[in-house]
């Protein structure tokens, strides 16, 4: 007897919804594949963790109630995105931790949230997911995922069954690329550094795609590989395990724009 549908709720995030909606496309794609029900819920909003991480304990709270609202009763919340996830599962329960009846409920949405790749190795069990990519790829281990969620060999496991992708592990994955949240807005030079490092190891890979599963820290090391005038790409882990690649183009890159569509229009003289 098969066994029912999981419902579940995607947190889309608002670095996906703002910059990058094809992330969120090739998650509910994963997740459908998986044997899920997907859901996008239309009342959630930012989970509140750049007012948390800059003391505004009373907005936070005020996002997080919002959030814990909008997402009850589904059998899980998945998000694209360690950072949120983190917020979400480690961060709401200290927020609440004076409020007993908010306490329940946070610790609740906290029990029933996963980052993606950790729902779909952990939660479903996809075991590596088959597809074919023709890339050599470094993978960045985002802060939050890693410290916070323990995510390292899930995303490695699932990616493991791309046909014609290779991995190659860059020196010092595991540190931080400077992005940080409000950090690099914070200490704009001590970030410039710190990504300047981070690229200098992933162009020590010869990889040319750059692979990872924050927007944050995607976008800030994107934009810094770019400015070297490097031609790594930079994508999404989602993306890539969806086999979506094509559907848009790399992280900080602008779409092609048709010859005829980028004239301005000139009228012609009476």
């Amino acid at each position: 007897m098969s066994q029912p549908r999981p419902t579940v709720a995607l947190f889309v995030t608002c670095l996906v919804d703002l910059m990058r909606p094809a992330v969120g496309f090739a998650a509910v794609k994963l997740l459908e594949d998986a044997g899920c029900d997907v859901v996008v819920p239309a009342a959630q909003t930012c989970c509140g963790q750049p007012a948390y991480n800059s003391g505004d304990s009373k907005d936070a709270r005020a996002l997080a109630r919002g959030v814990i609202e909008a997402f009850a009763g589904f059998d899980y919340v998945v998000l694209p995105s360690g950072s949120c996830g983190g917020t979400i599962r480690v961060h709401y329960p200290e927020m609440f931790a004076n409020d007993p009846v908010w306490l329940d409920r946070a610790r609740d949405l906290a029990r029933r949230t996963y980052e993606l790749t950790t729902f779909l190795a952990e939660v479903r069990k996809t075991g590596p997911i088959s597809g074919a990519l023709d890339a050599v790829t470094a993978y960045h281990d985002s802060c939050s995922g890693l410290r916070e969620l323990k995510i390292r060999a899930q995303p490695r496991e699932l990616l493991s069954g791309i046909q014609g992708l290779e991995l190659r592990e860059m020196a010092e994955a595991e540190a931080c690329c400077g992005f940080g949240g409000l950090f690099c807005v914070k200490y704009p030079e001590v970030s410039e550094k710190m990504v300047d490092v981070k690229v200098d190891a992933i162009l020590a890979t010869g990889a040319d795609m750059l692979v990872g599963g924050d927007m944050g820290c995607l976008m800030n090391m994107a934009g810094r590989l770019q400015r070297r005038g490097s031609r790594v790409e930079v994508r999404h882990v989602a993306e890539v395990l969806a086999g979506t690649v094509a559907d848009a183009p790399p992280i900080g890159e602008a779409e092609a724009v048709p010859a005829a569509a980028s004239a301005p229009a000139v009228r012609e003289p009476a």
